[in-house]
This record gives C-alpha cells, structure tokens and sequence, in this order.
C-alpha cells in the first residue's frame, strides 16, 4: 500500500476545489523528518530499535515498560531461520571455539571461561535444534515514543533507558532512519530496517507483551478497557468461582452507569435479569429493551403476598421449603412490628405454622397443589390465628397497621406480579421510607422464590443495598441469598454508597467474601480509610479512588484487579445514560420524531 503522505519531498494537497477523499481526512496536516525524529503535525516521535541482549532473558522483562504510562508504539517482527542453515553454522562456530581451546591448552595459558560457556552453549543449542525442541528466529524489536517536543522525548529516552540498560538491553534511535522506523511500528507488517537479533525459542517467549495487568477471558462481556495497557477487561461472571458482584462509589460516580451496561450486555447473550430498584433509575432501560416494570408503593395496583411458597427443588422437600419460608416471615414479622421478644417470637413462630395449616399447607400436602387448589394465606389469615391464641392482643395491634391500616394494601394480598419477562424491574422509590426495609425484604423474597422455583441462568441486582444491611434479619437474608445463588445458577449484583453502614452489618464482609466480582469507582473522603482496609487497598489505589473521574476506578476479578475505564457506544449510552440532561434531550428528540 502506497502512503503519499509519508513520502519525503512534498505533502499532497487538494489541487481541486470540493474534492476531498479519505486520505484527505485521516492524514495528518503536516510530516517533516529530521535526522532524529519525525513531525506528525503537533506531535514528535522518535523509533529506537534494541540491537543487544544479554545471555539470559527472565520472563516478563517487557512489563515495566509496557505499564508505564508513557504514549509508544513497540513492534515484534520474528523472522523463522531454516534449521539445516542454522545446524551449518553452529557446526562451523563449534568448531572455531573448540579450536581455540585447544590452543590456550596447548600453549599452558589459563583457561578462558568465556570460550567455554560459550562452547557448551554452542553444543546444548545444537542439541535442542537438532532434536526439534529449539527453533531459531530473527527478532527486531522497535519502539516509538512520542513527545511535544525535543525535551520531552528525551526525558523518555532516559526512562526506557534505564529500565532496559539495568537488564543488560541495549537500544539506538534510528538516526537518518526515522520515516523507516516509524513504518516499523506502524501496522503495515512491514520491517523496513531489517536490524535483528538472534534467537532461539527459549528467549524469545520471554519477550511475549502481554504480561501486564491483564483482565480477559475466552468470553464474556466487556466491562471497559484496563488503564494499565489499553487491553480490553473481558469477562464471563459465571465461569468464575461465584457469579457475585459488589458495587462500592459515591452518588454521581458512574455505578449505575456501569451495571446498566453489563445488564444491556448479557441480556444480549441470553440471561435475564431482575432488578430491585430504589430511585427507579432502571425503567428507561426497561422501557428500552421490552421489559416490565413494577411499581411497589402503597397505592400501586401490584401486589407481593409475603405468604408465597416457592415449589421445592430437586434436593428439598416440602417440610424443608416451609420450614425455612416460616423462618424467613418470622424475620419479616419481626422488623414489621418493630422487634420481638422471646416469647413472642415463639408465639409468631407458632402461629405461622396454624396459619398454613389453615389452609391445608402442611409438609404432607402435595406442593404442586400449593397456590392453586390450596391458596395461600394472606396477612389477615395470621391475623385470625393470633386472635386464637392468648398473650397475643399486643402483637394484634402493632399488626393491625398491615392488615386494615395504611400499610394494608401492601401486605395483604394475594400476588399478581409474574415475573415471566427477560427483564423485570420493582420500583421501591414512591414506597414511604419507614416502609422500605420491610417491603425491599418482602420484594427480595418475592423474588428469591422465583430463582428458587426454576433454574435459569439470572442476573438479580440489589441497588442500594445498605438498605437491606439495617435490618439484621434482612441483611441475613441477603447474604442467604448471594452464599447460596451459584446453586440456582444466579449472580447477585450488590451497589452501594454508603460503605460505612455495609461494612458495619455482620454481614456486610462476608456478602463481599463470597462476591468474585468486586467494582471500586470514586469514593469520599470520608469513607475511603474503611474501603482501603476492607480491600487491601495501596496509598497510590486509594488516592486514586479519591480523584477518578466518573466511569473509571478499580475492577476486582478473583485474585487480579486492576484500573479500569468503563466505555458504551452511542446507541448503548442513549438507553442507559442517567444524565438529566441527556434524557431530556433524548426525550425531545423522540416527541420531535413522533
């Protein structure tokens, strides 16, 4: 491919008036060569190749300079020797040393160790050539930096320098060479300088590039692009030990940005998701990609029975499922009615047991039956059953709220909500706030007996989790929830601002403990020594959480993590963008088209 614009004497120009082709746009305004660099427009730059190495080479030697945060293009070129041409050479080298030797013998002069290393070194590569083990290659390494000006690119020099030249490597700038050098470095493919070196393949993997901190997989979704080496963080959650995932960043941080991507992203490969959402940031994207959306408030028309039974899976049985349901509403119960004591909470117990016997719902019915020829009880059927009971008139009235007063029309009704789309979305946000805990609870049941009832592979995203970590029985459930999701082929997305409250549940550690997937964006300063102590943070990653910009912070996978910048096309930015000001402008533009 011919490139007018790196040809030495004149820049084309437009000749024509109105006549602009491509070369026209992607060329740069202007190419000067000098002995030493190459001016592409504002822009210097200037290619060294590594013209000696030393006898051993230790694996990853390229990583300090690959990590630095320094603009430059580096370039293999391996060049495959014929083995036969190769064996004739060694043949005739072996025998000059030998020679050699034999001389310094036969003369009485001492011994030579260079002459003799280099002799078994001769031999021990003949015999792995000779064997297939070995192959040998011409390598040329380039390398072009890039700088602002004649300063710059020798304060780069210098940097480069010292890291290579401690490793016994040693480069040159290619003077009078540079536009050739430049080519080197450029994706034609092309080795114009043809200065190589060498080597056989023991050291030449050493020089394999990709080394630096690296998040990818076979699979999976993008994530964003790691800010160590520009590679791409490509991951599938569920090839890992635990498909979970923390969120940790402060209000305006990007984190909900972030996880409306990845849901985007794997809704496209097939898993569904649920979303328990507090602000009702998530219906723009439900809207977007045909999924329902379900308004929990009190005067909503959507109703959650928290008396619903999930059907018992392969390894339970029906005593098992109603056991640990009536262990669950107890806890409900409890943060509902404000705490209970010892007693009453035998009481409770009791009575939750009466209640579904009442409608025949026992561990020797069948659970098919269950919700269907055996309906379940609703909140005013415990109401009755503790009217039953003696020692229970305090407990009848803190419950009365639930089952004839403002709270009534939230808890007393059999469910009507079928969570049978891709993506489903519970809006908690017009819930009154004394109301949230308990009904983000039952919402999170709700759902728990779905997952629970047919295996599928699911995304469930709790959004500002700390609101569940208030309540210890909720928090309990929760970490139930994310210990035991692998099982139902399910990874669990907890988000939060408030790392404080998280970290401070009993719970909160071990919710993390069990997440794989770990995402630190921006945090403040008044939370940051708890996020540095909780995830073994240096001073250089936490002064980094204080000042990222929005989208970017610290990707946890596993054992690995590293900086990571999260990026969306066009078309994924308009469906999940919570910027007020571009869903105004998204809004306007869809009445105008309308």
């Amino acid at each position: 491919m011919k490139l007018p614009f790196l040809n030495k004497k004149t820049i084309p120009v437009i000749e024509q008036e109105g006549t602009i082709e491509i070369i026209d746009l992607i060329s740069p305004s202007l190419i000067e060569i000098s002995q030493n660099n190459l001016k592409i427009g504002e822009v210097l730059s200037r290619t060294y190749f590594i013209f000696s190495f030393p006898r051993y080479l230790t694996t990853g030697w390229m990583s300090p300079i690959i990590n630095t945060n320094l603009p430059m293009d580096i370039s293999f070129h391996l060049h495959p020797v014929d083995t036969s041409t190769v064996l004739k050479q060694l043949r005739k080298r072996v025998t000059e040393v030998q020679a050699d030797l034999s001389e310094r013998q036969e003369k009485g002069l001492i011994r030579d160790p260079s002459l003799e290393i280099a002799f078994q070194d001769l031999e021990d590569l003949r015999d792995k050539l000779q064997s297939a083990q070995e192959r040998m290659f011409h390598l040329s390494l380039y390398i072009t930096v890039f700088g602002k000006s004649e300063a710059e690119l020798k304060e780069v020099e210098t940097e480069i320098r010292s890291v290579l030249e401690s490793r016994l490597i040693y480069l040159k700038p290619a003077l009078h060479q540079q536009k050739d050098g430049f080519i080197c470095t450029s994706p034609y493919g092309i080795n114009a300088l043809m200065i190589s070196n060498a080597m056989n393949t023991a050291p030449l993997s050493s020089t394999f590039p990709f080394v630096s901190f690296d998040l990818s997989s076979g699979d999976g979704i993008l994530y964003g692009i790691n800010k160590h080496n520009s590679s791409l963080v490509l991951f599938d959650r569920f090839t890992l030990p635990n498909a979970n995932a923390c969120i940790f960043a402060v209000s305006g941080s990007g984190k909900s940005y972030a996880v409306k991507l990845e849901l985007l992203r794997y809704l496209m490969l097939g898993v569904d998701v649920i979303i328990i959402d507090p602000e009702n940031e998530y219906r723009f994207l439900s809207d977007a990609v045909g999924g329902s959306f379900f308004n929990m408030s009190l005067s909503s028309s959507h109703h959650l029975n928290p008396f619903d039974l999930p059907q018992p899976g392969e390894d339970e049985t029906a005593e098992s499922v109603l056991r640990s349901n009536i262990v669950n509403l107890v806890g409900l119960i409890r943060l509902m009615l404000g705490g209970l004591s010892p007693e009453e909470d035998g009481i409770i117990d009791r009575a939750l047991n009466e209640t579904y016997a009442a409608k025949d719902i026992t561990p020797e019915s069948n659970p098919l039956l269950w919700g269907k020829e055996l309906p379940f009880p609703i909140m005013t059927d415990f109401e009755d059953i503790l009217l039953t009971m003696e020692g229970t008139e305090s407990l009848v009235r803190r419950l009365q709220k639930f089952t004839k007063g403002a709270y009534s029309n939230f808890f007393n009704h059999q469910s009507n909500v079928q969570i049978n789309n891709r993506l489903v979305v519970f809006g908690t946000r017009d819930m009154e706030e004394e109301l949230r805990p308990m009904a983000l609870f039952t919402v999170l049941r709700y759902i728990w007996k779905t997952i629970t009832s047919t295996h599928k592979k699911r995304l469930l995203v709790v959004d500002e989790a700390w609101w569940l970590m208030k309540s210890e029985d909720s928090a309990s459930f929760l970490f139930g929830t994310v210990k035991r999701a692998r099982k139902y082929w399910l990874g669990v997305t907890t988000i939060t601002q408030d790392v404080n409250d998280f970290m401070k549940s009993s719970y909160g550690q071990p919710i993390v403990t069990n997440s794989s997937l770990i995402m630190l964006l921006k945090q403040s300063p008044a939370t940051i020594d708890v996020v540095q102590k909780s995830f073994s943070l240096t001073d250089e990653e936490k002064m980094l959480l204080l000042e990222s910009p929005i989208g970017e912070g610290i990707f946890f996978a596993g054992t690995k993590h590293a900086l990571i910048r999260i990026i969306a096309s066009y078309t994924e930015d308009q469906i999940i963008t919570t910027s007020p000001e571009e869903v105004q402008k998204i809004k306007r533009a869809k009445q105008a088209y309308e």
